[in-house]
């Protein structure tokens, strides 16, 4: 009997060979067992395509993660860190998006075009995905608005929004990059004791109700007993917007304050605002 190399172990001395053998099976059952989402991106055609829709979305539609290095096991590992949640809303043309994380410190922002969401790397981010007319930000939500048109549905932008928000709160950026305007809500000294009663309102028992459906009122002033008001987010183009504004808020506000007629509606902010109703004008111009 020829001489083996014996190698010690719990069970006791056993060869070299055997060991070597042992192991080899090891690894050929293991790479039997690898379940197909861990396979990288660099995988032959025909195993990616056994690695389901997540897979191929991740790696055509989205840019990897530092922290992934381009491999599948590093996105879904990373995914596996973050749960966004959905929310219907009064409006079906919105989607409330729930990170687990906070957007915003305070207040809202509205961006109803690209081009109002130049201070926001998120909300351009977003914006880059087909089918998306609007961003809204909140505390601790995104409102997506889409087209309302047959062609756009919620089940193609989904997986979109999920993608691009789990990327964009890995990567550290910050949300916005410019100041963030004054609360429109907040009294300021030259407000009379009517236009601060309404200030109060509707901070405090208003605006707190229509953020929970993944909307927001914006106070745009009070003249000759008439409040102005402007619907964000999922408020906006929703069925039961005037309904809300006329059943709801109009008659809390009256109730409370004899002064309050009536609450409008503002649609055209930049009417409101010369210079920008004046550079709408020549941007339409060109």
């Amino acid at each position: 009997m020829a001489w083996l190399p014996l190698f010690l172990s719990r069970s006791g001395y056993r060869p070299v060979a055997a060991v070597a053998g042992a192991a080899k099976r090891s690894v050929a059952i293991t790479r039997q067992r690898t379940p197909s989402r861990w396979i990288s991106t660099s995988a032959s055609p025909r195993r990616r395509r056994q690695t389901g829709w997540f897979s191929h979305y991740y790696t055509r539609h989205s840019q990897p993660s530092p922290v992934s290095n381009g491999s599948i096991m590093g996105s879904y590992c990373h995914v596996r860190t973050m749960f966004v949640q959905t929310q219907d809303t009064p409006n079906p043309n919105c989607l409330k998006f729930l990170p687990g994380v906070t957007v915003l410190e305070s207040g809202t922002l509205d961006f109803p075009s690209p081009i109002s969401a130049r201070g926001s790397p998120l909300a351009r981010q977003l914006f880059r995905i087909e089918g998306v007319k609007g961003v809204f930000l909140g505390r601790d939500f995104v409102t997506i608005t889409k087209l309302d048109d047959e062609e756009t549905d919620w089940a193609t932008i989904k997986p979109h929004v999920y993608a691009t928000l789990m990327d964009f709160f890995s990567s550290g950026l910050p949300v916005v990059t410019e100041e963030l305007p004054s609360n429109d809500t907040e009294v300021q000294e030259d407000d009379d004791e009517t236009v601060g009663m309404i200030k109060e309102l509707l901070d405090t028992r208003i605006r707190p109700t229509v953020q929970e459906d993944g909307g927001d009122i914006q106070y745009m002033g009070f003249e000759d007993g008439i409040v102005k008001l402007k619907m964000q987010g999922s408020c906006t183009g929703c069925p039961s917007s005037t309904l809300t504004l006329k059943s709801g808020i109009e008659n809390m506000l009256q109730f409370y304050i004899p002064d309050v007629k009536e609450v409008i509606q503002v649609t055209n902010v930049c009417a409101t605002i010369p210079y920008l109703s004046l550079a709408t004008q020549l941007f339409h111009s060109y």
